[in-house]
């Protein structure tokens, strides 16, 4: 439940950076990329404690590494 939570937490927060001026985007894209940090971490740990099976974690993990690219290409973007 705890996953769910946070995969929404992101989804929100990206939206409301897309529609926010690019002043505003910063705040929400950085809090985002915690999020999608700690969503990793949680993933693992599921792993670990073996509630998800190897290959569908290394799919989710390589889901979140490129998201989490995405975010931090956005933000490096708007700080130029």
């Amino acid at each position: 439940m705890k996953i769910e939570s946070f995969c929404l937490e992101i989804l929100t927060l990206t939206i409301s950076a897309a529609f926010e001026s690019k002043t505003n985007k910063i705040p929400l894209l950085n809090t985002t990329r915690i999020k999608i940090e700690v969503l990793k971490r949680l993933f693992r740990l599921t792993h670990e404690l073996n509630i998800i099976e190897n290959k569908k974690y290394l799919e989710l993990e390589l889901d979140l590494q490129e998201i989490s690219r995405m975010a931090n290409g956005w933000i490096k973007y708007l700080s130029q």
